[in-house]
């Protein structure tokens, strides 16, 4: 849901009160160029600053309309904003200073504070240009931080500086990194001199907003701006400790995601990632080089998410949550591959990724990543690409072409790739399984089989509203219903329902949806607020509570689904790391045991994703993705957030480290003990001579 990172990153971009009569306009491109939208900034001659910011992309995305004046300091004292979100709840938001007091609106909430000192208020669902104004009062303080409201504190320095072209007009402009809002640094290009403003936001492999008549000079600023990157991920990229040679995890209670049970107290051995044996606990003695005790913890495999869009920033906080496989359901292709050399280097701390490719046809509401086609050759000729480069399954998006549906999913299958995806406008989920899909993901898309007429265009937000308003009436146990389960079983269908992200149909405002309850206190406090906010349009307690009952109707089908014998497999499309826990609550309360959704998170997620032969289990030869976990989440699925160590790709991570590093209160306060021995000094087998060995 990249719509909606980009309102949360963006709340930190651009420019301070210029007291004369002046408008900076803004574009804001995707896919390499094609406009998605615009932002138009007006100062007026006696400082009111008037905002105009809309962004479209994928059939949806925010608009909104901002009033703001600024005290002599260049900080907000008055603050308006009006507009919707990017899937349609009402912005009315305020801000005022008066006196000594500051007040504060969202909808629901209604807060004050006392105001003794300067400090930015930082909307919940601002525009970028907001970001400016922190840029220009810290110019005008003189100082490389500020504190905001409601709380924090926002650091900014240069890291870089670039002389632009504008048709013979030239400026320099320079790299900010600010630091303070969300889990990751914020990028940001801004002019220079007495009231800086921002000149450019930029997402690799996304999206470029800059200013009008600028834009022939991204790719230069780009490449600055991702070497600024790369040196701060590599940095955390040192984090986790290497496991060099034998390592030992003694007591540790395994969890078989076959069989769902158990194993008595064992020590399992690994070696370059990968583990070398299993035996009963204190049976073997060997020379390690690292000694780790579980002190009888339950030790699960790895997790996998398997509906993901990662980013370089977004690693730490999937592997925090035991996530030690993604599957990237669609990104800049790219992008992506950069991410899975860096990661295969040790330059970039992520789960190891297995990538869909992502396959949407031209339109006006086209998503822009991968490839983006008109015909049948075009088709061909990306899933020649995904094949080439190891690729296992492809996805299909909103605006594919109907009309060569099924000769595409032929040839993805001659090429060996499974194919899932969303079901393209103007068709159902049964005209998809027809066309040979393997796989189907969310539950809108499932449930839009029973309520979508020929002319309903999904590539609208009616793909969200329809199943919110609709399911309520559906009757689960009619024939309908029972014909598609058997239509999806008969098929061998595989669903990724990505129950959690779709907790937003009935979220009303000043409430946190119920996958993320349990750990939004532990979030940045900018985060915390962002998720207590609505997102669809729910004007009243009628349709709220018409809402959640579709809602609950749908993890009910989930269930039914499962109980029925169609697999399942657990992604998320939402906040790292914490959504895929709160999806494995969701399959509980849709009638799973604890065992059977992690059995979801593990052997389903390897099996699906064509890596069963050596991820989801914990066997000798298998790769060493390993989560010591307190508490017992094989009875209670809760326990799945008390991860005290993540063994994967060679190394070994504490939770709680990255969570400091990223802003998050760890869930977990002891931590486990990784003891290092030297092996020449006789540790269990003496020391080895050195020298060539004769066989003779």
């Amino acid at each position: 849901m990249k719509i909606k990172a980009l309102s949360l990153l963006t709340l930190l971009a651009c420019s301070g009160p210029v007291w004369a009569d002046e408008q900076y306009s803004y574009t804001i491109l995707v896919d390499n160029g094609v406009k998605a939208g615009e932002q138009i900034v007006h100062v007026d001659d006696e400082g009111e600053i008037s905002v105009r910011y809309i962004f479209k992309d994928n059939g949806r995305g925010p608009e909104l309309d901002e009033k703001i004046s600024l005290n002599k300091e260049g900080f907000i004292k008055d603050y308006q904003a009006k507009g919707n979100t990017t899937f349609g709840s009402v912005i009315n938001e305020t801000f005022k200073v008066t006196g000594i007091d500051a007040s504060w609106s969202t909808g629901k909430e209604q807060s004050k504070a006392r105001y003794q000192q300067n400090a930015l208020y930082l909307p919940v669902d601002g525009s970028p240009y907001l970001s400016s104004i922190a840029i220009a009062a810290m110019a005008k303080s003189g100082k490389n931080s500020l504190p905001l409201l409601p709380s924090g504190t926002l650091t900014q320095e240069v890291v870089s500086e670039l002389i632009v072209d504008n048709g013979g007009e030239k400026q320099q402009v320079q790299l900010l990194v600010q630091t303070g809002v969300g889990f990751e640094p914020n990028f940001v290009w801004a002019t220079q001199g007495e009231n800086p403003r921002m000149f450019a936001y930029l997402i690799p492999g996304y999206l470029t907003l800059i200013e009008e008549g600028w834009q022939q000079n991204a790719k230069a600023m780009l490449d600055i701006q991702q070497k600024a990157e790369t040196l701060l991920l590599e940095k955390l990229a040192l984090l986790p400790k290497k496991l060099r040679g034998l390592t030992i995890v003694r007591n540790a209670r395994i969890f078989d995601s076959q069989t769902l049970k158990l194993s008595a107290s064992s020590d399992i051995y690994l070696l370059r990632g990968k583990i070398t044996s299993i035996v009963p606990a204190g049976s073997l003695q060997s020379p390690v080089e690292h000694e780790i005790d579980a002190a009888n913890r339950i030790v699960l495999p790895g997790l996998f998410d398997m509906h993901g869009h990662l980013s370089r920033w977004e690693g730490p906080l999937h592997l925090a949550a035991g996530v030690t496989t993604l599957r990237d359901m669609g990104n800049d292709n790219a992008t992506l591959q950069q991410m899975i050399d860096e990661i295969d280097t040790d330059k970039l701390l992520a789960p190891t990724i297995v990538p869909t490719g992502f396959l949407e046809g031209e339109s006006a509401f086209s998503a822009r990543n991968g490839f983006v086609i008109k015909d049948l050759a075009e088709a061909k000729n990306a899933i020649d690409w995904y094949a080439a480069h190891g690729y296992p399954q492809l996805k299909i998006y909103n605006s594919f072409p109907k009309e060569i549906l099924k000769d595409t999913v032929a040839y993805a299958h001659s090429r060996g790739l499974r194919v899932s995806g969303h079901v393209p406008a103007f068709l159902k989920a049964e005209d998809a399984i027809a066309a040979g899909f393997d796989e189907i993901q969310h539950i809108n898309q499932l449930m839009l089989n029973f309520l979508v007429k020929p002319d309903t265009d999904t590539r609208t937000l009616d793909r969200f509203y329809l199943p919110a308003k609709q399911v309520a009436d559906l009757d689960l146990n009619g024939k309908a219903v029972q014909d598609f389960i058997r239509l999806l079983k008969t098929n061998n269908l595989t669903v990724d329902p990505t129950l959690a992200t779709f907790d937003f149909l009935k979220k009303t405002d000043g409430t946190v949806g119920e996958p993320w309850r349990a750990i939004v206190k532990h979030l940045p406090p900018d985060v915390q607020r962002s998720y207590a906010r609505a997102e669809l349009d729910i004007p009243d307690e009628a349709t709220a509570q018409r809402y959640a009952t579709s809602y609950a109707k749908m993890v009910e089908f989930v269930g039914m689904m499962y109980k029925a014998g169609i697999p399942v497999v657990a992604g998320t499309d939402e906040l790292a790391g914490f959504t895929l826990q709160g999806e494995l609550e969701l399959l509980v309360k849709a009638g799973l045991t604890a065992a059977e959704a992690l059995q979801v998170a593990t052997l389903n997620g390897a099996r699906y994703s064509k890596v069963e032969q050596h991820k989801g289990q914990i066997k000798v030869g298998f790769d060493a993705d390993l989560l010591l976990v307190d508490g017992d989440p094989t009875k209670n699925i809760a326990d799945i957030r008390k991860l005290a160590l993540v063994i994967t790709q060679g190394k070994a991570m504490v939770p709680a480290d990255l969570y400091q590093k990223l802003g998050v209160e760890p869930f977990v306060k002891d931590q486990v003990k990784i003891r290092d021995f030297d092996t020449d000094k006789g540790q269990g087998g003496g020391k080895t001579k050195q020298g060539h060995r004769h066989l003779h």
